[in-house]
């Protein structure tokens, strides 16, 4: 990789990249030297906006929520929320890294589904309905984000490689791995793990739920290198356009690659997170979980097109929707009118950020 990378993050730091190559040497018609260099502060100002632009309806919900429940802005009731948000927010990460690299992966799911199952299957006794290898804690626990990345790199080969359209080949990867999970589960549920299983879902720390801890490192860790590393500006290189980011020197087909293995990795990490909080795991778990995936994803401005958006739009975007489920409980609302009011929700987000942006979700 060489220094011709173009920086930037929030918004896809890829802009010249992006529209097919440097634009230094275009004529302005508007101010010369001055207006170079105002642009790119506007361009900065602007991917802050982008950041940011679901704030407002998370401090409106928080309004709403200390209005309407006393208890909702109790310390135990917010901790619930992030702790109850954390394995989505997990899966968002993944997702959103996919998306501005480019691809999309429905099986993150799935994934989530089947790797801590195999984990638990290779240590629990077969009473329990356990393979009956009871292997150590340690090699069923590293099973885990081993399969979780052994399914990345298919995605990958299948993806990348092979260029087979991404959204058919996790769509298939996604009902082959439900598949999977049925058939070794049997329609049992799997009790029995020993407790480092579910300490991810159920410790704390210093007050706070692990699992907090986890998905808030996971995601300064990743929206650090995503700002500041030039690996991550060449995941928004090879979302924005990867033709010109391989003639800038990019290894498009490693960087897309290493996305989706990490994507599947992080999918099998919350599928830990949920069988913490559950205490067991069974044949459902995840499965619908996409749908409220691309939705936190999407609001929180990544784009499905590739090479924009941030990461702490799409946790904005994780934080509105726990918060939203939230009030729905304490409210008592029956769960026949959750969807529809779930799915006006992100509409109304939708068009808020984009009445703050000034532009439409690509």
């Amino acid at each position: 990789m060489n220094d011709t990378t173009p920086d930037g993050p929030t918004d896809g730091p890829t802009d010249g990249l992006a529209k097919g190559g440097p634009t230094k040497s275009a004529p302005t018609t508007d101010g010369g030297p001055d207006t170079a260099v105002r642009r790119p502060v506007r361009t900065i100002a602007l991917g802050r906006i982008r950041d940011l632009a679901l704030l407002p309806a998370v401090l409106l919900l928080l309004v709403i929520g200390a209005v309407g429940n006393e208890s909702f802005l109790e310390r135990d009731n917010l901790l619930n929320v992030l702790s109850a948000s954390s394995a989505l927010g997990l899966l968002v990460l993944a997702e959103a890294m996919i998306l501005i690299s480019g691809k999309m992966d429905l099986s993150l799911e799935s994934i989530a589904g089947l790797a801590p199952a195999l984990g638990f299957m290779a240590v629990i006794p077969a009473v329990s309905a356990g393979f009956g290898s009871e292997l150590p804690t340690w090699c069923g626990l590293l099973i885990i984000p081993l399969t979780g990345a052994l399914i990345g790199a298919v995605n990958g080969l299948l993806i990348v490689k092979l260029q087979l359209n991404g959204f058919i080949v996790t769509l298939a990867m996604n009902i082959v791995l439900r598949g999977v999970l049925v058939g070794m589960v049997s329609g049992k549920t799997l009790f029995d793990a020993p407790a480092a299983f579910l300490a991810l879902g159920s410790d704390t720390w210093l007050g706070v739920p692990v699992s907090v801890w986890v998905t808030g490192a996971c995601f300064a860790g990743a929206g650090w290198v995503l700002r500041h590393h030039r690996l991550g500006r060449a995941v928004y290189a090879v979302g924005g356009n990867a033709p010109a980011a391989r003639a800038a020197g990019i290894r498009v087909e490693r960087v897309a690659w290493g996305v989706l293995v990490i994507g599947g990795t992080l999918a099998a990490l919350a599928g830990l997170v949920i069988a913490g909080r559950v205490g067991a795991i069974n044949a459902n778990q995840g499965q619908g979980l996409i749908f409220t995936v691309f939705a936190a994803a999407v609001i929180g401005g990544i784009s499905l097109s590739g090479g924009k958006g941030s990461l702490a739009g799409a946790l904005l975007g994780v934080l509105l929707l726990g918060m939203l489920e939230n009030l729905l409980t304490l409210a008592q609302v029956s769960s026949f009118w959750i969807q529809a009011i779930y799915g006006a929700i992100i509409l109304v987000a939708l068009m808020i950020a984009r009445l703050i942006t000034g532009e439409g979700q690509e």
